[in-house]
């Protein structure tokens, strides 16, 4: 488990991950990153459009399909 500090940028706050880990998983300054809530903590995955889509289009069936995903559950 790696521990890193919240700290003070500008009139926001950010953390600053050890450049190891940052080489390790090949990225580099301005990549982006995903946060997401879980039962556990927080979760930080590599941002990958491709996969936002797909995410975004299950979301949208989800929503758009609800009732029947409902009535197919039972």
């Amino acid at each position: 488990m790696k521990h890193v500090k919240i700290r003070k940028i500008g009139n926001s706050y950010g953390v600053i991950l050890p450049k190891e880990e940052i080489e390790r998983r090949g990225l580099s300054e301005g990549d982006t990153i995903n946060i997401s809530d879980t039962d556990t903590g927080w979760r930080f995955d590599v941002y990958d459009p491709e996969v936002s889509k797909q995410v975004d289009a299950g979301r949208e069936i989800a929503n758009r399909f609800r009732n029947t995903l409902r009535e197919l559950a039972k």
